[in-house]
C-alpha cells in the first residue's frame, strides 16, 4: 500500500513513524516548549536525526477543553516551520482544520493536510480537492474538542468508527480527491472513554475494510495515564507498547511524540517478523 502527497509516494508496506511538533502554547503534552518557530525549527531537525518519516506540524492544541485559535494567529504558528521542514528531505503533515491555513501551507509546500474534523469546515474540503496530489488524513472524533469528552456514546464503537470514515472517505472521493490520497485516524482520545479507545484498537483491523491506510495516534494519551497510573512525562514505555500493538491491528503509521524509542521499537519488530513489518523500506 501506498500514499500519494503532493511530493512523496509513501512506501506502507513497513511501518511509518510521524513526529509530532507542536507550535502551541498550550498542548496538552509538551506545551509552549516549541511555540517559538526557532524552537519548532529546531525540534524538526532533532526528529530528523532520530529517524523520523514524516514530520507533522500543528499551531492549534486539540486536547479536551481546548479552543482554536484565529486561523491568522495559527498561520503564524506554522508557516516559518513548514517553511523550514519542507526543505529536510521527508514529507511534512500539517494538523489544522482551518481552510485558510490549509491554502497557506499547501502553498509553501506541505504535503499532508492532517485534520482533525475530517475537512467537515466550511471550504475546507474545496482546497484539499484543489490542492494537486497532496495527501491528507481523515480523523474520526465525536463532538468538538472543547466538549469531547463529557459524555462520549456509541452503538458499537467499531462499526460507528468505521461508518463515519467511510462516510467521509466517499464524500472525499465525490468530490474528486484520489483516494490514494486518503488516510485514515480512528481518533483515539477524541469524544471516547477509555472503554471504547481501548475496544476499537483491539479490533482496529476490522477498519482495513475500508481500503486506506491507517495512521493513529496513542502518543502519552490520558487512556495510558490512566492504564498505568503515570503523568503525561512518565509515558514513554506505554505509548511504545500502544504504538506496536497498533502495528500489529493493521496501523501502517504511528504519529508520536517519542521518534526514537518508536524508531528503534519497530526495528527490533522488523528483525524478529512480527506483524506488521514486512516488506521494502523505502520512501520515493
Amino acid at each position: 500500500m501506498f500514499w500519494q502527497t503532493a511530493r512523496f509516494l509513501i512506501d506502507l508496506r513497513q511501518p511509518r513513524v510521524m513526529g509530532i511538533v507542536n507550535a502551541t502554547p498550550d498542548s496538552f503534552s509538551d506545551g509552549g516548549q516549541f511555540f517559538r518557530p526557532e524552537d519548532a525549527c529546531a525540534r524538526c531537525d532533532a526528529l530528523l536525526t532520530e529517524g523520523v518519516d514524516i514530520l507533522d506540524i500543528g499551531g492549534e492544541s486539540t486536547r479536551p477543553g481546548s479552543v482554536s485559535p484565529h486561523w491568522r494567529d495559527e498561520v503564524a504558528r506554522v508557516l516559518p516551520v513548514v517553511r523550514h521542514a519542507v526543505t529536510l528531505g521527508v514529507p511534512v503533515s500539517v494538523d489544522t482544520s482551518q481552510p485558510e491555513v490549509m491554502a497557506e501551507v499547501l502553498a509553501a509546500g506541505a504535503d499532508i493536510i492532517n485534520d482533525v474534523r475530517s475537512l467537515d469546515r466550511p471550504g475546507a474540503l474545496a482546497v484539499v480537492a484543489e490542492a494537486g496530489q497532496a495527501g491528507v488524513c481523515l480523523m474520526h472524533r465525536q463532538g468538538e474538542p472543547a466538549t469531547m469528552q463529557a459524555a462520549p456514546h456509541y452503538d458499537d464503537v467499531v462499526a460507528d468508527v468505521a461508518a463515519d470514515l467511510a462516510r467521509r472517505l466517499a464524500t472525499l472521493v465525490a468530490a474528486g480527491v484520489a483516494a490514494d490520497r486518503i488516510a485514515l485516524d480512528p481518533g483515539y482520545g477524541f469524544g471516547k472513554t477509555d472503554v471504547h479507545n481501548l475496544t476499537l484498537l483491539r479490533h482496529q483491523a476490522q477498519l482495513l475494510v475500508l481500503g486506506r491506510p491507517l495512521l493513529v495516534g496513542w502518543s502519552r494519551k490520558r487512556t495510558l495515564g490512566n492504564l498505568t497510573g503515570r503523568a503525561v512525562d512518565q509515558r514513554l514505555a506505554a505509548s511504545v507498547a500502544a504504538a506496536l500493538a497498533s502495528v500489529v491491528n493493521g496501523a501502517q503509521v504511528v504519529r508520536v511524540h517519542d521518534v526514537a524509542a518508536t524508531v528503534d521499537a519497530l526495528k527490533v519488530w522488523r528483525a524478529a517478523g512480527m506483524p506488521g513489518c514486512v516488506g521494502a523500506d523505502t520512501i520515493v
